[in-house]
């Protein structure tokens, strides 16, 4: 009786124990098969599909919008502020987006002076749509910091400016020769990937002058602005992508300049990097990034939409326009016209033939409608109707027989990138 008993006794936890042990080990086996079950697949889906950031990352499609948007950068420098004040309003539409931006040679009270416009302006106050750059940047006309004071704005207004299809970059020095009405009805007819440059491969003398002597651009690192100066190295050009050269002036879609900012592929760096020595790099940059990418080579108009009047063979600057130079500004059917001086009598004739508007007043269109007829109307005067209605003149006319002609020409594609 007693042996039975005590048989009981280690008989009962010995069992537990072995239950208990059992249990242990399955649960164990099971996790780690699971374990390994869930490692091995999502190993497996990894392999299968790989992600990289350059597979999301693709051109972006163009508007679907009727009317499209432009986005304009007005750039000027010290003494600039009233001029660039009057081609703003030159050219302003309420569907456009704008980044003004005088540089740090401007002084500290040029500067306000405009933030202040930009601020206090009713109009610009209402519909939100123009900015000034408020870190100035100092710019060296014939220096890369052109080109990073244009990328500077740009990526502002793809941050901040919402959609819009174009981006033009001008100067205080620059005006309208049609109203935004006028060019964004003709703009409306063309598809929104093409990009307006005059470029060429054929550099010529630009090889030896621009191309393998290196520069410094002080204003890269300094406060006080003085030109650029050359390193007695010289350098080969390049081999690893061809270099383009052309006007300074363009008119870029969105996708590409998504592109050289995005920078998804690592071709806009090493040719920023390259074009950070090289002399008059605005005129070489954009026009070397588009023709060696293979998305959009076959993009480019070869025509920069403005009028400019050259030395031949061409100097560093443009003749300034004046009344003389009226009727050829008018018969070449370009949009924009350069370079102006300040308060030069012949903005007055471009504002009440061209434009139809008194200096320094809102261009009519069909989102404004003035009161009594008064061209020169104050802010508080104008009533914004329906920003998509569009009132074309003549202007449109003249801008239509230029892109068309442009588009239609037998050498069209043959002036793409060559």
């Amino acid at each position: 009786m007693e042996t039975s008993k005590k048989k009981k006794n280690w008989f009962l936890p010995l069992v537990l124990s072995l239950v208990l042990s059992t249990l242990l080990v399955f649960i164990s086996v099971f996790t780690s098969s699971s374990s390994y079950s869930l490692q091995f697949y999502k190993t497996q889906v990894k392999n299968e599909f790989p992600v990289f950031v350059e597979s999301k990352l693709r051109v972006s499609a163009t508007s679907t919008d009727p009317v499209p948007r432009l986005a304009y950068l007005i750039s000027g420098s010290m003494g600039d502020g009233r001029s660039l004040k009057r081609t703003l309003k030159a050219l302003y539409h309420p569907r456009n987006q704008y980044a003004v931006h005088l540089d740090l040679e401007a002084s500290a009270e040029e500067r306000l002076d405009l933030a202040n416009f930009v601020r206090n302006e009713p109009l610009f106050a209402k519909m939100g749509n123009v900015r000034m750059v408020a870190r100035a940047n100092l710019v060296t006309y014939r220096g890369p910091t052109m080109v990073t004071n244009t990328l500077h704005a740009a990526s502002i207004l793809l941050n901040e400016g919402g959609d819009w299809d174009w981006f033009i970059n001008l100067s205080a020095s620059d005006y309208p020769l049609v109203t935004q009405d006028d060019l964004l009805h003709t703009l409306s007819a063309i598809p929104r990937n093409l990009n307006f440059m005059e470029h060429t491969s054929d550099i010529g003398w630009k090889e030896f002058q621009r191309a393998k002597p290196v520069i410094i651009d002080p204003g890269l690192y300094s406060l006080q602005k003085s030109d650029v100066f050359w390193v007695s190295e010289k350098r080969s050009v390049p081999t690893t992508y061809k270099l383009f050269t052309g006007s300074a002036w363009m008119m870029l879609s969105r996708p590409f300049l998504e592109f050289c900012l995005w920078g998804w592929d690592n071709l806009p760096r090493l040719v920023l990097m390259y074009y950070a020595n090289f002399l008059s790099s605005p005129e070489g940059y954009f026009h070397t990034v588009i023709c060696n990418a293979e998305e959009f080579q076959n993009t480019t108009v070869n025509h920069d939409l403005h009028f400019i009047s050259w030395d031949n063979p061409p100097k560093q600057h443009p003749h300034f326009l004046t009344n003389d130079d009226y009727q050829k500004m008018v018969d070449s059917n370009a949009p924009f016209a350069r370079k102006f001086g300040r308060n030069e009598p012949v903005l007055d004739k471009i504002d009440s033939e061209l434009l139809g508007c008194n200096a320094d007043g809102y261009v009519p269109g069909g989102w404004l409608s003035y009161n009594q007829g008064n061209a020169n109307v104050s802010v508080l005067d104008y009533i914004i109707s329906n920003t998509t209605e569009l009132r074309p003149g003549r202007g449109a006319e003249r801008l239509k027989h230029l892109i068309n002609g442009l588009l239609a020409a037998e050498d069209f594609h043959a002036k793409q990138c060559t």
